[in-house]
């Protein structure tokens, strides 16, 4: 007796209902298990991949919803930031983001070496290692909530990691491909960039709450909710063809629709387009997991993993103390981003592989350790917050004593008498 021929979907219309009815079957188990619904959901992107025998979704068709997928949740992101507000988190934020990203491109070069990589192989990896995944906080702060102090932070450092991770994508694409990098070079980017930025937002905050008002005056939620995305669309694509992420895009779009006063509706109108475009993603994440090739280089993938968990708490943590950050906000802070960005480590390992990205295994080990660090985000999360609740609790007060005794010595510098209070 013969045994069962697989599934294979044929159109994208039983590549959604397959892709959607196996993540709702392994986000019900993972409810009753307590574990978070982004675990699921990679779970089910392993099941409808090629890495197990028996149903398969196209990966193309799936990857091509899961860039709307990443579109609309980086969209809702932007909505919780108006653009005032991001700028004055910027520099505290960007000097974060700043050393973080040399701590772990450092890092993970010195890593590559010890195990063998070449220098280039090495620096991509460092690379891959070094800028976390805004949407994997997102999904991670929807299972575990957290103070809003710390979620306006994280979310202020990731977004420019982001910037500094488009210019550092340029840079590594043009030594791939055989050009090189000038310091003249890098800050024409990095100014054409600003002016990107700068053009785009200027346009937007005359613009876009005015027509979003007009919109809104119509009483159709609908129609607002269409409009939203709309801008949300037309943004990505212009920042695409500009030549820079379409991530990028929407999250301005985000903060231009977060200075009208609409932002609380459409908000709510998002929602449930953001949960079923973001299972589609996190799904698409799943399928490319190479299941052969990770087992053949599986010290790589656990070693790399550890490092990037305790390299990302211990220089974000410290980092954000060095900028008059709370004890418990930084802690927190590098909890949440002791992972990587799945969208960025694939994109890159992608390109610095010369096209041979599925036979790459920097191409793989950007999946795994994504996919892992996707994993285990909001489990540290969740296990380790309430200990750093204690720690305020109990040593807030201790230290602030013995803080305040050097308030003298420290006046003169960037940390004053309120900064030391701002600490706890």
């Amino acid at each position: 007796m013969s045994g069962l021929a697989p599934f294979v979907t044929q159109n994208f219309l039983e590549d959604m209902g397959l892709v959607l009815c196996v993540a709702a079957l392994t986000a019900v188990i993972c409810q009753f298990l307590r574990l978070p619904l982004l675990v699921g959901y990679l779970i089910a992107g392993i099941v409808v991949g090629p890495s197990v025998p028996g149903i398969y979704a196209n990966m193309e068709r799936v990857h091509l919803v899961s860039d709307i997928g990443v579109t609309v949740l980086v969209f809702a992101i932007g909505l919780d930031f108006k653009f005032r507000r991001l700028m004055q988190l910027a520099p505290t934020a960007g000097l974060v983001a700043l050393i973080q990203v040399v701590a772990m491109v450092g890092l993970g070069y010195s890593v590559g070496l010890l195990m063998g990589w070449t220098p280039w192989e090495s620096l991509v990896g460092g690379a891959m290692m070094s800028i976390s995944g805004v949407i994997i906080l997102a999904k991670a702060f929807e299972e575990v909530p957290v103070e809003s102090r710390v979620r306006e932070f994280v979310f202020g450092v990731t977004m420019c990691e982001d910037l500094i991770a488009i210019l550092m994508l340029a840079v590594l694409i043009t030594v791939a491909r055989g050009g090189g990098v000038s310091l003249y070079a890098f800050t024409i980017k990095a100014s054409l960039l600003s002016l990107f930025i700068v053009v785009v937002m200027g346009v937007g905050l005359i613009t876009v709450p005015y027509v979003l008002r007009a919109v809104a005056q119509l009483n159709r939620p609908e129609t607002l909710l269409i409009a939203s995305m709309g801008l949300c669309f037309g943004l990505a694509m212009i920042a695409e063809r500009a030549g820079y992420s379409l991530v990028l895009g929407a999250f301005l779009a985000g903060s231009l629709v977060a200075e009208s006063a609409q932002s609380l509706e459409i908000e709510r109108l998002i929602v449930p387009v953001r949960h079923i475009f973001g299972a589609l993603f996190f799904v698409s994440v799943g399928m490319l997991i190479d299941s052969q090739l990770l087992l053949k280089r599986w010290p790589e993938l656990v070693l790399f993993s550890v490092v990037v968990i305790t390299g990302k708490i211990v220089s974000i943590s410290l980092a954000s103390l060095l900028i008059g950050q709370r004890l418990t906000t930084a802690l927190k802070a590098g909890v949440a981003m002791a992972q990587i960005g799945s969208v960025f480590a694939i994109l890159l390992a992608r390109e610095a592989s010369g096209g041979a990205a599925q036979t790459n295994f920097l191409y793989a080990l950007a999946v795994g350790i994504s996919s892992i660090t996707a994993f285990l985000c909001p489990l540290l999360m969740r296990a380790t917050y309430p200990m750093v609740d204690l720690i305020e609790r109990d040593l807030a007060k201790p230290v602030e004593s013995a803080l305040s005794q050097d308030d003298t010595s420290l006046s003169s510098g960037r940390l004053s008498r309120t900064g030391f209070k701002d600490f706890w």
